[in-house]
């Protein structure tokens, strides 16, 4: 029974792009045993998941956290994380280990100078490349995400003007250069003639609260009252998502749910877009093309080094609230 440890320590839609990895080891190597070892923080993303045999969790003592490892007596390990601390965890384990080359240089060619030498594969079939050896293939069934019963929306805690059909609207990021301004969002919700459910954060909160003014009873601004979970069951809900580059993004693509996705300083050209796998689930990805300045980082800032702001300032709205008119009118 070969024992398989899988590294993947952040964030949440990273660790959601490792979900076919986990599937596919899972199902096609016979009597395999699945751990993971994550951040306790990002403990509910996997929790439910039941391809993991084990779920490893590290908070701040990663030395403890290898000592207990040792106990398993994996076989193999496979790096989907590559960076210090997981070179600290395979060196202390001291065990045959697959890492997933993270394109450094490459992406610091895209953001310095604007030459994209990066392949025109998905980050998740660049994930499955690590397991190829173990006879492991890409089942094309795209991202998975769990949830546990406690985690379902009940319909008497949302709007019932919403209860009949929503979108979901997510405004968080993690920086602030991958969200579009607080105006923006006011602007879209304008335009868009159907009930919307504001997703994010605590953080996203008092700007959820400043895009609802514009149709109290359009408009529920969800931001902050419900964990990642319970969040991520509302766009399990939704019948199109409207997202930055985010977390959720990923989720609503695991969901198999119509996804127009909004980038900023990141470009899809990263090689994490939204996955569907084989399936044709509608997705439309809004960009503003032909600016020197983008993307200006692989992960974001605080604010835009230029000041300027147009990979966001320059979104279309009127184009993204027709494009979701569109999609919501497919069958």
């Amino acid at each position: 029974m070969p024992r398989f440890l899988i590294i993947r320590f952040s964030s949440i839609g990273d660790i959601v792009l490792t979900t076919p990895v986990i599937r596919c080891l899972k199902q096609q190597v016979p009597g395999a045993e699945v751990h993971v070892l994550t951040k306790q923080a990002f403990r509910t993303v996997l929790e439910h998941n039941p391809y993991i045999d084990h779920l490893h969790l590290v908070k701040d003592d990663l030395e403890l956290a290898i000592e207990r490892l040792k106990a398993f007596d994996f076989d193999h390990i496979i790096d989907l994380h590559h960076n210090l601390r997981s070179l600290r965890v395979k060196r202390g384990l001291g065990k045959p280990a697959r890492s997933f080359h993270k394109l450094n240089i490459e992406k610091w060619l895209l953001t310095s100078f604007k030459i994209n030498r990066l392949p025109n594969v998905h980050i998740v079939d660049r994930y499955m490349d690590t397991v190829a050896a173990f006879g492991v293939h890409n089942d094309g069934r795209g991202l998975d995400y769990f949830l546990g019963e406690q985690d379902h929306v009940a319909a008497a805690d949302i709007p019932t003007s919403h209860i009949a059909g929503f979108i979901g609207l997510v405004i968080g990021a993690a920086l602030n250069t991958k969200k579009l301004p607080v105006e923006k969002l006011q602007e879209l919700c304008r335009l868009i003639n159907h009930p919307i459910v504001l997703l994010g954060g605590p953080e996203d909160r008092e700007a959820g609260e400043q895009v609802a003014t514009v149709d109290p009873v359009k408009v529920y601004n969800a931001c902050g009252k419900f964990t990642l979970n319970e969040s991520a069951d509302l766009v399990r809900k939704a019948r199109l998502v409207i997202t930055h580059d985010t977390g959720l993004m990923h989720i609503a693509a695991a969901f198999q749910r119509p996804i127009i996705s909004i980038w900023g300083n990141t470009v899809p050209a990263f090689g994490m877009g939204p996955y569907y796998g084989q399936s044709h689930t509608p997705s439309q990805i809004f960009e503003v093309d032909g600016l020197r300045c983008r993307p200006c980082s692989k992960i974001g800032y605080k604010r835009c080094p230029k000041g300027h702001f147009k990979c966001m300032s320059l979104q279309p709205m009127e184009q993204i609230a027709r494009a979701a008119t569109n999609m919501l009118a497919r069958p």
